[in-house]
């Protein structure tokens, strides 16, 4: 297939409008224009006219749609062995695609049958092999993209070199080694997943599940039967055990000696009982014997004490009196300091209040001096400010902006560049005379010297004498001096809005500028060193100080000898306070002891009487001690007597903890036993009705058979995992044997990439990778690099290189498709770029390439056919 033509109207940047490429002819085709021209608009209308259906709305087709609207048409001529074709899509709105053969003008195909032919041309869309040879601007091929798109393109390549090659070597390469992988992988994936995992829902899978099933039944029916014969064992066993228990004779002994037991602890508690009786009495008559003892202690303690009482209250007595003497005496001495204190204080007032009188007069004089000094302040600022708005009003008359200052510099610098430029490129004419020659020839009315040589703009007038006026005119077109007139006009432009002639003039004014802003800088100095808060607070505060002043006043006094009898009456002060003070501790010192004694004369006579209460009257005391001394001595003998009858009862005591102990051990094996009896005879009637069911279930016939199902799951199993482990072999088998006649089944792309590496490299091979059958590593000098560590302008022209081999194995495979590279070269330096284009002519010689191009300087070195857009408009 060759393209011959190609129309598109309303597509993106041609809204409303179409535009076509005729004539586009065998081999090289080559479309060099300007960014925005249209190019890459061009190949993706192509690209969609043969890979998107008309009647869909995808990413791609919306792109073509103009921002106005409208429905993208494209319309393209083809040649193919069968004859010549017109192929014509309309997308989004009024939907349409058609094929007309143009040697008859016959509608061939429509819709969806206009999409199968076209689709028969490219054989597989974007995934066939027209899609490996169509370069879109910026895509290398060797980039990272879409996995499924790189896996689509992989199986084209592989299909191409199979259809190439032929069978290579019957199994090792080839279709029959595609088809035996396929059948091979197909079988694998039947039975595992790509991780090797059996497939869920597969035969292995199947199998292992079954497997497993049996396994947990075969677990289940084990544990039942070992459950069984335990239950067999733990009847026969409890059987044994209840025998034993109930035996009658055994009864008859545990009853006999539970009785036995009984009574010992019934003697036993009686004893414990006048024990307890004996002891209650022997505690009464201890505690009779000790009050009484404590009694007569008491009593004989209180004599003495009332005895010791008598003398502490007389010593008690002198001490308060003392104290009263002491107390009386602090405060005469108090009252004497107070009144020599209240006489110096009123002194000092006096003292204090004529010193105040005459300070007050001097600092109403000092008042009046900082007023006087504000207002000649205040009277300077106002001054300094008037100056200050001067300098600013005359600064805003000269102020000039930097930039604008920056610019003009610039512009003049750029006028008088483009000016000796336009003298230099401008027509030169000069004259020599004959010697001796008295008429001078004149241009433009000035005379010209002898030997001197001038320019001339546009035209010139010559005034020969005696011959005539000769005209001259330049041939350079108009507008070459359209730079100098912006750049003057712009200077004018700025002069003008400055109010100025030239730029000299401009700088005198920054000059006048900058010395206003230095005076300025040195008016509001001074006012920020006369009022540092500005002269709004200055006028405040005198405003201040004028309300607020004192009124001059007329004291007479020396200061300082008011001063100094203000000092003398401190010290006065403080000498009676200081006195005062010092008396005032003694008043505290009298009055603590004073409290203290009368405190302690209180609590003595208060505790005496309470003795003397207790002791009753003095003529009983005597006879009141005796009672107390023969009371005590009978509660001793009562007690002794008590001890006595104890001693021999606890003595003669049974064992009660033991009796208690023989009796709960007795009675608790008499329940054990009847708890035991009763239990073993429920457990043995639950073990009955467990081993009659598990009897009846036949769990150990269902176990055998479980067992065989079980032995077969596992042989099934075992036969997969030996079948898969088969297939993994033979396809790491086949997959190394492939790898082995790698060379053998790239030898068909290796012999057309050769000669074309050969226009590039010296002494260069690369090595394809099996997987992705693109270049993965190149040989040069004997190292090895992989082509993503290689510049892009390599990896690009290995890229275009590539497919031109491709192209060539689609030709001899009988699908010829053209070559169309939309700014495919962009990396490539000036050398290698024009050995690419001697690759591209080379392979041209039966292949059709379309090139587009921005690049034209460059490109222009590529010959073929040039291309070009004209406007086009569809038939209605």
């Amino acid at each position: 297939m060759k393209i011959t033509a190609l129309r598109l109207f309303n597509v993106k940047r041609f809204a409303g409008r179409g535009v076509a490429i005729e004539d586009i002819g065998d081999g090289v085709n080559v479309l060099c224009a300007a960014n925005e021209f249209g190019k890459s608009t061009s190949f993706e209308a192509l690209h969609a006219l043969f890979f998107q259906a008309h009647t869909g709305q995808p990413k791609d087709v919306k792109r073509l749609q103009p921002y106005s609207g409208g429905n993208p048409v494209v319309e393209a001529d083809i040649q193919t062995e069968k004859g010549r074709y017109r192929l014509a899509k309309q997308f989004i709105g009024g939907r349409r695609a058609t094929v007309t053969d143009l040697g008859s003008g016959r509608l061939v195909a429509q819709a969806d049958e206009a999409e199968n032919f076209i689709a028969g041309l490219t054989r597989g869309g974007t995934a066939g092999p027209s899609g490996l040879l169509w370069v879109r601007q910026g895509i290398t091929g060797i980039e990272d993209r879409d996995k499924r798109e790189e896996e689509d393109e992989r199986r084209v390549r592989a299909s191409l070199l199979e259809s190439v090659q032929g069978e290579v070597e019957a199994v090792t390469g080839g279709r029959r080694m595609a088809e035996v992988s396929a059948r091979c992988a197909e079988e694998l994936g039947r039975l595992v997943t790509a991780t090797g995992r059996p497939k869920v829902g597969g035969p292995y899978d199947t199998a292992l599940a079954e497997q497993r099933r049996l396994a947990a039944e075969d677990a289940r029916l084990t544990a039942d039967v070992a459950a069984l014969r335990k239950d067999l064992d733990d009847r026969a066993g409890a059987a044994r055990h209840l025998k034993d228990l109930d035996d009658p004779a055994e009864r008859d002994a545990r009853r006999a000696a539970l009785e036995k037991a009984q009574a010992a602890l019934d003697a036993a508690k009686v004893h414990g009982e006048a024990l307890r009786s004996a002891q209650a009495e022997l505690a009464h008559a201890r505690g009779r014997r000790d009050a009484t003892r404590r009694e007569l202690d008491t009593f004989r303690g209180a004599l003495a004490k009332a005895s010791l009482l008598a003398v502490q209250v007389a010593t008690a007595e002198q001490a308060r009196d003392a104290a009263l003497v002491r107390h009386r005496a602090a405060m005469d001495e108090i009252a004497r300091a107070d009144a020599e204190t209240q006489i110096a204080e009123t002194e000092e007032k006096q003292a204090r209040d004529l010193l105040a009188r005459l300070d007050a007069a001097l600092k109403a004089k000092d008042h009046a001096e900082r007023l006087a000094a504000l207002a000649t302040k205040l009277e300077t600022v106002e001054a300094l400010r008037m100056e200050l708005e001067g300098a600013e009003a005359a600064l805003a008359s000269l102020a000039v902006p930097a930039k604008t200052v920056d610019r003009l510099q610039d512009l003049e610098i750029e006028i008088a560049g483009l000016a000796a430029l336009e003298t230099a490129r401008q027509p030169k004419l000069g004259i020599v005379y004959e010697p001796g020659a008295i008429a001078r020839v004149t241009l433009d009315g000035q005379v010209l010297d002898d030997g001197e040589e001038r320019g001339f703009a546009d035209s010139a007038r010559l005034d020969i004498p005696g011959i005539g006026m000769m005209t001259l005119r330049t041939s350079r077109p108009a507008g070459d001096n359209d730079a100098l007139r912006k750049a003057k006009a712009e200077r004018d432009g700025l002069l003008a809005g400055l109010g100025a002639e030239n730029l000299p003039e401009v700088r005198r004014r920054e000059a006048d500028a900058q010395r206003a802003t230095v005076e300025i800088e040195r008016l509001r100095a001074g006012i920020k060193a006369l009022a540092p808060q500005g002269l709004p607070a200055l006028r405040e505060e005198m405003a201040r100080l004028a309300a607020a002043g004192p009124l001059p006043l007329e004291v007479k006094g020396d200061p300082d000898s008011a001063r100094q009898g203000v000092e003398q009456a401190a010290e006065r002060v403080a000498a009676a306070r200081l006195a005062l003070r010092e008396a005032q501790p003694t008043r505290g010192v009298a009055e603590n002891a004073l409290r203290g004694a009368e405190t302690s004369l209180a609590s003595l006579q208060g505790e005496r009487a309470q003795v003397e209460a207790s002791l009753g009257p003095l003529n009983e005391r005597a006879g009141r001690e005796q009672a107390l001394a023969d009371e005590a001595r009978l509660a001793d003998e009562h007690a002794a007597e008590a001890e006595v009858r104890t001693a021999r009862l606890r003595d003669a005591a049974p064992d009660l903890a033991s009796a208690e102990a023989a009796v709960r051990r007795l009675r608790s094996a008499e329940e054990s036993a009847a708890r035991q009896i009763a239990d073993l005879r429920e457990r043995i009637a639950g073990l009955d009705g467990t081993i009659r069911a598990r009897a009846d279930e036949a769990v150990e016939e269902q176990l055998q058979e479980t067992r065989e199902a079980l032995d077969a799951a596992n042989r099934r199993v075992a036969a997969f995992a030996a079948e898969v482990a088969l297939l993994d072999r033979l396809q790491s088998t086949l997959h190394a044997a492939r790898s082995a006649a790698r060379d053998l089944y790239l030898k068909p792309v290796m012999q057309e990439l050769r000669p074309l590496l050969a226009l590039l490299f010296d002494d260069l091979s690369i090595t394809f990778d099996e997987k992705t059958l693109l270049p993965h590593r190149i040989t040069r000098g004997g190292a090895e690099e992989d082509v993503e560590r290689l510049s892009g302008g390599t990896r690009e022209q290995l890229s275009i290189l590539t497919r031109l081999a491709f192209a060539r194995l689609l030709a001899r495979d009988g699908r010829p498709a053209p070559v169309i590279l939309d700014d495919a070269l962009v990396y490539s330096d000036d050398d290698r770029i024009e050995k690419m284009f001697d690759a591209l002519h080379r392979q041209s010689a039966d292949q059709q390439i379309i090139v587009f191009s921005c690049r034209q300087r460059a490109f222009a070195r590529l010959g073929g056919r040039a291309l070009s857009m004209i406007d086009w408009k569809p038939e209605d």
